[in-house]
Parts: C-alpha cells; structure tokens; sequence
C-alpha cells in the first residue's frame, strides 16, 4: 500500500496546530487582582483566567478562603501586582495550595512591579508610617507606559511557561500593543483640561493616574495610609479645602465614602467615585473603558 507523504504532512500539521491551541485553553493562570485578569485575556485569550479580588475589594486585606487555594492549586502563572500589595495573604495561598508552579518568579510567579519602575519608593519602613510600600505604589495600572512594558514582561513569561503557543502569545501581544499605543494619545487629549488640577483623595491609590494626567493630590483622607479618616484629620481637611483651590475628592469603588462624603458636604466639594480596577463600575469591563471610564468621571467632576 502507498503512504501519501503529503497527506500525512498535512495531518501532522493540523496535529500541532490543534495541539497548540489545546495547550493555550488549559493554561491556568490566577490573577491577584482583575487589572491582571483583564490583562491576561488580552494576551492568553485561550487560557483559563481566574481573579481573586474585584473592584470593590481592598487588595491590601484578602481572605485565603479555600476556594482561592483551590484556584491556586490549579494554577500554571500566577500575575499580581507586587510591591508587598499581597503581602498579608499570597504567601498564605502559596503554602496552603502546595503549588511549586507559582512559588517563585524563576517559575510561574509574575510581579507587575518587577517589571517597570514604581513611584514612591522608600529606603526604610516601620510601623508608625502606616500601611506603606518600601517597594513603591503598587498600582501601576493606571499608567498606561509601564502597562505596555507589564504587557512585554507578561507575554515572555506566558512563553516560557507555554512555549509551544509562542507565536499565539506574540501575535496577542502585538495587536494589544498596537491598539493600546493608538490609545494614549487619544486619552492624553482627552485629559488635557485635568492639568493642574488639586484634588483631595483616599490613600495613594491614583497615584500614577494624577501623575500622568498632571494632577495633583494635595492631601489624603487617611492621617496615615491604612487608617480610617479620623474626626481631628477631616477638620484639618476642611481647613486645607477653604483655600478653594480644590476640584473634588476622590475615592476608590472599594473604600468607604463616608469621610469623604462629611468634608465635600461642608466644603462643598463634589466627592467623585471612580473604578480602583476593570470592574468597578458598569462602564469598565476592559482595561480601555477602564481608562475611558475614569477619564470622563474625572471631567465630569471638572464641568461641574
């Protein structure tokens, strides 16, 4: 009987093919936060993508609830932040779910921090500062730059991890990065009437969005970062706001509103809520309308 070469080629190709679309759809990858997880659908769209957090959850303080360890176990990349954000239950996860795959980032273990240069880096840390970052603020996300350099970083990583789909992952990456490069500008235009712009905020959570924009914080809601607006610091607050130089106050889809909601109530300060992550409202379901979204809140609280 006569072997058709070309025949069994052809199936040999569609093998591999099929192969390597197979391994990017079981492909786990556990994400700290949903900035991550919108990120690796962007650049894995096949994998299985799970977030441990949503928008309306402080990433500081998460539960290792057993379904996290279970999702853990299972995973082949963990994508976090970094920057000591998930310091207080990520090495939980990692003991509990016995998952050499993501103990470290010689492995699975990815830290967008690691990536880029973060802002606010301090020399030394102790407890009377409060709850800070020695390795910089962790939430890059809303800097549209390092996002592409995260995006670079990330798609390295999925390679390494699954390099049979090489060429999936780039070509992934390459059509973010083109629409995401189109982006910037457009909303760098849109943000220009935020220039100079004072604002009063919640933690340092929009810290990079202020820089880039060219906003300023001028003071925090918290007295120290990680604690709750005390009677003493809104009256000080309120003291800072009669310079009238003020635009609003700002505070994230998970913090409480409520002293924020007391010092714009007798500063007569609009008090501007706006989505921490892809998620935190219903106009944010991507990293572009995140973007989107927390630009138009923010010359919403300008026009008015």
């Amino acid at each position: 009987m006569r072997i058709n070469s070309k025949l069994i080629k052809v199936a040999v190709t569609a093998l591999a093919v099929s192969y390597s679309g197979l391994a990017t759809a079981q492909l786990n990858i556990f994400a700290c936060e949903p900035e991550y997880a919108a990120l690796a659908k962007e650049l894995a769209p096949g994998a299985e993508i799970y977030s441990a957090t949503t928008a309306m959850q402080d990433p500081h303080q998460v539960q290792a609830r057993p379904s996290l360890i279970a999702k853990m176990r299972q995973a082949d990349i963990a994508v976090c932040a970094g920057a000591d954000l998930e310091v207080g239950w990520l090495p939980m996860l990692q003991m509990k779910s016995s998952n050499a795959k993501v103990r470290s980032t010689d492995q699975g273990l990815f830290f967008a921090a690691e990536q880029v240069e973060t802002i606010d880096q301090l020399t030394s840390v102790d407890r009377s500062m409060g709850d800070v970052h020695a390795k910089g603020n962790p939430h890059l996300h809303f800097s549209p730059e390092r996002m592409l350099q995260v995006a670079k970083s990330l798609t390295e990583k999925l390679i390494a991890t699954d390099p049979g789909s090489k060429s999936q992952y780039e070509a992934a990456l390459n059509d973010f990065s083109q629409r995401w490069s189109a982006a910037i500008p457009v909303w760098e235009s849109k943000a220009l009437p935020l220039k100079g712009k004072k604002v009063i905020a919640y933690h340092s959570s929009f810290k990079y969005l202020f820089d880039w924009v060219g906003m300023e914080q001028v003071a925090d809601l918290e007295p120290k970062p990680g604690l709750p607006p005390s009677s003493s610091h809104l009256a000080s607050l309120l003291t800072r706001a009669e310079a009238g130089d003020i635009m609003g106050i700002i505070v994230a889809s998970y913090q409480d509103e409520r002293g924020a909601n007391w010092l714009g109530d007798r500063a007569s300060l609009p008090v501007q809520v706006l989505p921490m992550s892809v998620g935190g409202n219903d106009q944010s379901q991507d990293l572009f309308s995140l973007y989107d979204s927390v630009l138009d809140l923010l010359l919403s609280i300008k026009a008015g």
